[in-house]
């Protein structure tokens, strides 16, 4: 099937950074934006979630404990050297 020309802007550096990564990829711009637009067409959706990535449970726990250590500093242990902290880390 003969294909259609169309015509889209794209900030000159996006362009550039998304010709490099379809390159690296085996794969040319008209390529890509196929792929994306079948994808999209398959799935009636954009093919991929668009917004900030959610932080996954260890990320989640991970900033609760920093909030505890914040708030209660004296309740955990500091170091002001670290060959020092790696030393008990590593035993």
């Amino acid at each position: 099937m003969a294909g259609q020309s169309t015509n889209i802007k794209i900030e000159p550096t996006l362009k550039k950074q998304a010709q490099q990564l379809f390159a690296d990829l085996g794969l040319d711009m008209t390529t890509a934006v196929n792929i994306f637009l079948r994808q999209a067409v398959k799935e009636h959706a954009i093919p991929f979630r668009i917004g900030d990535p959610a932080p996954n449970s260890e990320t989640l726990e991970a900033l609760r404990e920093v909030e505890m250590m914040k708030k209660n500093p004296t309740q955990y242990k500091s170091y002001t050297d670290v060959d020092k902290m790696m030393e008990e880390l590593l035993k």
